[in-house]
């Protein structure tokens, strides 16, 4: 938005109002898990007790174990068959390639439960046994266009002289893509590896419908401990989250942005 935009009547305050709505209970939720009462929405003074609760409570170690693996797995696998999309649609035009760039950003339109629906009912249909490796396929798939973006976005600003002046060297295809292609690439790689894993890590829709017996992550046991109550405890858990997520989005960012 340009700052002209802003002189036009009212707009800023449509605009404060705005980030007011969107932030505001992010912070109160930050700032009442410090709460001492177990009252979570009453104020009775400060204390972090409750951050200590909940490393102390092994049933949410575990699933935020889970977590972890899932996202770690699912960000992996993601990357690396979006790098190996976005090679394999590199300076190529025609419809061809337009398609396969519509079917990869095809989960980012797709309405989440949508494709967890979709997943469910393909597990089933293979006789797939419902756990965390159908949570890992599930994250797989849906992160891939996340993975992909970045990785896309970073091959289009690389100079293709670069690579024709390698070929030129007699390097090979494999020499050209280990010395000079990857290099330039890492940037979009660990923003987009950062991103898929922030994806993962904070999802609760597919997660819900394609776990199993085990396959617990933090968002799902986050959603059983609401049922019974909200309590500081999952306000300090949720904050824990939005830290993890800020960071890797922040981290993302800047790693995006790094020039060669």
């Amino acid at each position: 938005m340009s700052p002209s935009s802003l002189r036009f009547p009212g707009l800023r305050a449509v605009l404060a109002s705005f980030f007011v709505y969107l932030y505001l209970p992010i912070i109160v939720l930050v700032v009442l898990s410090f709460n001492a009462s177990p009252q979570a929405t009453i104020w009775t003074g400060f204390s972090i007790d409750w951050y200590g609760r909940v490393l102390d409570n092994p049933d949410l170690m575990r699933a935020f174990r889970n977590s972890l693996l899932i996202a770690t797995t699912a960000a992996v696998g993601a990357t690396v068959l979006a790098t190996l999309a976005a090679l394999g649609t590199q300076r190529r035009q025609g419809g061809a390639v337009d398609a396969v760039n519509a079917v990869i950003a095809l989960p980012l339109v797709v309405p989440e439960i949508v494709t967890a629906v979709a997943s469910l009912l393909f597990f089933i249909m293979i006789g797939l046994r419902l756990g965390l490796g159908t949570v890992i396929l599930a994250h797989l798939v849906f992160c891939i266009p996340f993975a992909y973006l970045p990785i896309r976005a970073r091959l289009e600003g690389m100079d293709a002289a670069l690579e024709e002046a390698a070929a030129d060297l007699y390097a090979t295809p494999a020499a050209t893509f280990r010395r000079v292609t990857l290099p330039l690439l890492w940037p979009g790689l660990l923003s987009g590896l950062m991103l898929a894993f922030i994806i993962s890590l904070d999802d609760f829709v597919i997660t819900y419908f394609v776990s199993g017996p085990g396959a617990t992550t933090l968002p799902v046991y986050i959603f059983g401990m609401i049922r019974i109550g909200v309590s500081p405890e999952v306000n300090a858990v949720s904050s824990l989250i939005l830290l993890i997520s800020i960071a890797f989005v922040a981290a993302s960012w800047v790693i995006g942005r790094l020039k060669r």
